[in-house]
């Protein structure tokens, strides 16, 4: 099988500098940053505009920008490609109430004919390429991907990532990769297609490119305490085998990795380490007798409380390996 392009998903709280690195180091070959609300970016907000903070090692990287307001979305991409990304996203998916509730994200699915003008607007505003990711629609009785995907196309985007749920369904249930295989085989559809949604290891990453034929894979919520995933499936797809699973010491020494690397974006310990609490426990699933160590590492407030812990958790826990195939992404 030919290289796979695999893509770290947009995630809210955690697709930061750090993590992004991360992955890239681990295999990744294109990141997003944190949603960016196209609001606050023309408010000039500086939280919302240090999350479009750019490194080399960062790239190819979009910038994802939401909204409701189609003046507000064409001023906020100007702003955004001043930051010089590789491309900007359009975040069409994101079941977030606070998002959807002001007319944002997903909710944009309930108007495909605004959500078509909004991006023909956006295109013809930025010299950028420009893309969008989106869910199968917004509920099971309004599906309406294979129409979504041909106005998107039509209003000039370069590529489309779907996610293989609805906007009712959130993270629940399974993933529907039969209608992301839909629009894949749709002879109107000449742009890349994207599929997201379940990928938790290498096998269930080659059951969705065979079902689908996608031209990418896209991992959001499989990569948060392992960011290793994207080298373990570009493995497998190259070669057919299964790598091993780390052991608690190989995944100690991640950690301390994603912490020095954390460290290097953020003022101060404490944010640092506020910032890594919602990655601490996914690192370490399913080991035994572990709930002790997770609340001591959930409540460290500094540096070497967590470092202390980690030295404890790779004391107790040694060479045991951690095995995540059948580890939840809910």
């Amino acid at each position: 099988m030919g290289e796979m392009p695999l893509f770290l998903a947009p995630m809210e709280d955690v697709t930061f500098q750090s993590f992004r690195h991360l992955c890239k180091m681990n295999g990744a070959d294109v990141v997003y940053t944190e949603f960016v609300s196209s609001e606050a970016l023309i408010r000039d907000i500086q939280k919302t505009k240090l999350k479009m903070s750019l490194f080399d090692i960062d790239r190819p990287i979009a910038i994802q920008i939401y909204g409701h307001d189609i003046e507000s979305m064409v001023e906020a991409a100007r702003i955004a490609e001043e930051s010089e990304p590789d491309f900007i996203d359009l975040n069409y998916g994101c079941p977030m109430k606070k998002i959807v509730r002001k007319g944002g994200g997903a909710c944009m699915l309930q108007d495909p004919e605004k959500m078509q003008r909004m991006t023909e607007a956006i295109v013809k505003s930025v010299k950028l390429p420009v893309t969008a990711k989106t869910r199968l629609g917004w509920d099971d009785n309004n599906k309406i991907i294979v129409e979504v995907a041909e106005r998107l196309q039509d209003a000039g985007v370069s590529a489309l990532a779907i996610h293989g749920r609805t906007r009712s369904q959130l993270y629940t249930g399974e993933a529907d990769w039969s209608m992301i295989a839909e629009v894949k085989n749709n002879p109107k559809i000449h742009i890349p297609i994207i599929g997201n949604g379940d990928i938790n290891g290498p096998e269930k990453a080659l059951q969705c490119i065979n079902q689908s034929g996608v031209d990418a894979l896209m991992i959001g919520r499989g990569s948060i305490g392992r960011p290793w995933i994207f080298n373990d499936i570009k493995h497998y797809l190259k070669t057919g085998e299964l790598l091993p699973p780390p052991t608690v010491e190989d995944v100690v020494q991640k950690v301390r990795e994603h912490l020095n690397l954390a460290m290097e974006t953020k003022d101060n310990a404490l944010s640092c380490i506020l910032m890594m609490r919602r990655h601490f426990a996914r690192y370490f699933p399913a080991l035994p007798d572990f709930r002790e160590h997770r609340i001591r590492l959930l409540r460290a407030e500094t540096l070497e409380s967590v470092q202390d812990e980690l030295s404890q958790i790779e004391n107790v826990y040694g060479h045991l390996r951690v095995d995540y195939c059948n580890v939840s992404l809910k």
